[in-house]
């Protein structure tokens, strides 16, 4: 295993706090707003009930799952068996590396994207001996995966392709035209897509997120609480789909977890359910229009310094190029001079070699931070 590009990063912040530092931390996605107030006393109701207290199914409880299969319906319009097309996980990291137990034999091929969650190859595909094949998400094909360019004997050898948009870390999007050619793709190759869809509720303007469900019911999407109601560190998501390979991802977990706590469901069960149509409700809305004004102004703001950046229309990422003053140094080397200012941003590279040349911000510090990792940006590239 490589080391995990935030420990190496995590060493140069804990040594300039040493000396004093003041840090603006811009790097790690992980939300700065609070978890809803009703989804807080909900859960901490339902923590007083004796029976909420015990082991809990692995597969996740029966309402839980019901609960999710209303959300898909209303928010895509699509109908899951909870008893059979729907499953609990710990997060989506956890059932990201799970599904892959499902299905990948020692040298089975695995398509993970590059730049992409560092867990598709490492935790997923490595640890049960898969051979990861990356496909280039490049600036000139919007970050989308050149799936003509792979060789077809590649192609046939693939158990698994890993497929996440909105987009961590280039925050792009994917048009449903091309979820559909991905599919086909997957139909005449015979493999199984894992659509990670952790952003899906983080879009701006009127920009909606589609789920490969309302494509094809034969593979399986992963959604969680973390970002849809900033609950990172309680780790509640869900898997639905196909029912053989939610199936098979229950055979899996069952020797390995007892599922989330009883209360945690109920509670995010309460979340999933203030959705009454398509559109966000009040406590999701209101947390992403604080996310676009942070997005307006740093985006505005790097352009303004000479650093020209693209506005993305989902995810709470800003994915950029390194200035051209400084296009010769790697992104790491580049990191480490804007941490040397006191403003912390993760390097391409640590998604995959093809993140090299870029850096990406998250927009998880309050507006008056955002503007003042901005002015000491400013001193560094002017």
């Amino acid at each position: 295993m490589p080391t995990y590009i935030f420990v190496e990063i995590e060493q140069l912040i804990a040594e300039g706090r040493k000396k004093g530092m003041d840090f603006i931390p811009l790097g790690i996605g992980d939300p700065d707003l609070t978890t809803p107030e009703l989804i807080i006393e909900e859960m901490n109701k339902q923590a007083k009930i004796p029976s909420n207290q015990n082991y809990p199914s692995s597969m996740g409880e029966k309402f839980f799952r019901e609960a999710v299969a209303r959300w898909n319906k209303v928010r895509y319009g699509v109908d899951l068996d909870p008893e059979t097309e729907v499953s609990h996980v710990n997060g989506g990291k956890e059932g990201v590396a799970n599904i892959a137990r499902v299905f990948i034999n020692p040298g089975d091929v695995v398509l993970c994207p590059n730049p992409g969650y560092p867990v598709y190859v490492n935790g997923a595909t490595k640890l049960c001996d898969g051979e990861p094949y990356l496909l280039p998400l490049k600036k000139e094909n919007n970050f989308l995966p050149d799936l003509d360019g792979v060789d077809s004997k590649i192609l046939k050898k693939a158990k698994l392709l890993y497929l996440n948009y909105p987009n961590n870390p280039t925050g792009a999007i994917i048009p449903q035209e091309f979820l559909k050619k991905v599919v086909d793709y997957a139909e005449d190759y015979n493999f199984v897509i894992v659509y990670d869809n952790p952003y899906s509720e983080f879009t701006f303007e009127d920009y909606i997120a589609p789920s490969i469900l309302q494509v094809t019911n034969e593979h399986v999407e992963l959604n969680s609480a973390s970002k849809m109601f900033n609950m990172t560190g309680f780790r509640c998501g869900w898997v639905a789909g196909n029912a053989d390979i939610v199936k098979g991802l229950r055979k899996v977990k069952s020797q390995i977890d007892s599922g989330g706590p009883i209360f945690i469901q109920k509670a995010v069960a309460k979340g999933l359910d203030l959705y009454k149509s398509q559109k966000k409700p009040d406590v999701i809305a209101k947390n992403i229009e604080i996310y676009e004004k942070r997005r307006n102004i740093l985006v505005k703001g790097l352009n303004k310094i000479g650093w020209k950046t693209n506005l993305p229309k989902a995810t709470f990422y800003v994915w950029t190029q390194i200035p051209e003053k400084y296009c010769m140094m790697s992104c790491m080397e580049f990191t480490k001079k804007l941490i040397d200012v006191g403003v912390i941003i993760t390097p391409g590279t640590g998604f995959g070699k093809y993140g090299e040349g870029f850096v990406r911000f998250a927009l998880t510090q309050p507006i008056e931070r955002i503007k003042e990792a901005l002015e000491r940006i400013n001193k560094l590239l002017n």
